[in-house]
């Protein structure tokens, strides 16, 4: 069931949250994709894509600690961060001082209309409103250049609907692939790929999930 929570408020307390765990949570995530193999071939075969179409730069909305922003820069897409916790921005600041990170939110982007190649957001949905996520798309797309492409990485539930959980930091929420691929669509989004995996024994007991979406060219 999917409380009634003000966007104002998630925001607030996300962002308190975050900044609450950052330097803990920094230490804890700070190789994870070394035990992640189905996530890093999705992240390579987003860079390939986003290099191929050399439409802009990739933004990573919702970036923490800037690990993941720094393994995707590595493979080659000019890579930004962008986060709403100061803390979690400053931390990647200081582990990543070549690169550029950012303070802001995913509902409500300081960029310009179509300057993105592509767009990651690993994991950093999952804690937006479910009525909240469609105005989240319709900003991805936005900012996204036409044929731009979006990743996205989240728990997975095999209910149609999204369900709260409670997450180690604060409310979540994981989506049937089905359901969030549809809410895509219906911002515009045209599928590409996906991926479903089991989780491993060291994690939470839920599927993981990546999805792949791009803008039309034409748009």
């Amino acid at each position: 069931m999917v409380s009634a929570v003000t966007e104002p408020s998630v925001l607030h307390d996300t962002r308190s949250a975050y900044d609450a765990v950052a330097s803990r949570y920094a230490e804890l995530f700070s190789n994870v994709l070394e035990t992640l193999p189905m996530e890093r071939a999705m992240l390579a075969a987003f860079a390939e894509l986003v290099q191929a179409h050399n439409a802009g730069p990739v933004a990573d909305i919702g970036c923490g600690p800037g690990q993941v922003t720094a393994h995707l820069h590595a493979l080659g897409p000019a890579t930004f961060g962008i986060d709403l916790s100061s803390e979690m921005v400053a931390l990647a600041r200081r582990a990543h001082p070549d690169l550029r990170f950012e303070e802001g939110s995913m509902t409500a982007l300081d960029l310009a209309d179509g300057v993105l190649g592509g767009i990651l957001a690993f994991y950093s949905i999952i804690h937006t409103p479910p009525r909240q996520l469609p105005v989240v798309f319709t900003e991805f797309r936005r900012v996204l250049a036409p044929g731009g492409h979006l990743l996205l990485g989240f728990f997975a539930g095999d209910d149609p609907l999204p369900r709260e959980f409670d997450h180690k930091v604060t409310l979540a929420y994981r989506w049937s692939p089905d359901s969030l691929a549809e809410l895509s669509r219906q911002a515009g989004f045209i599928e590409v790929a996906r991926l479903l995996r089991e989780p491993h024994e060291d994690e939470r007991q839920f599927q993981q999930a990546q999805l792949l979406v791009r803008k039309p060219q034409e748009s």
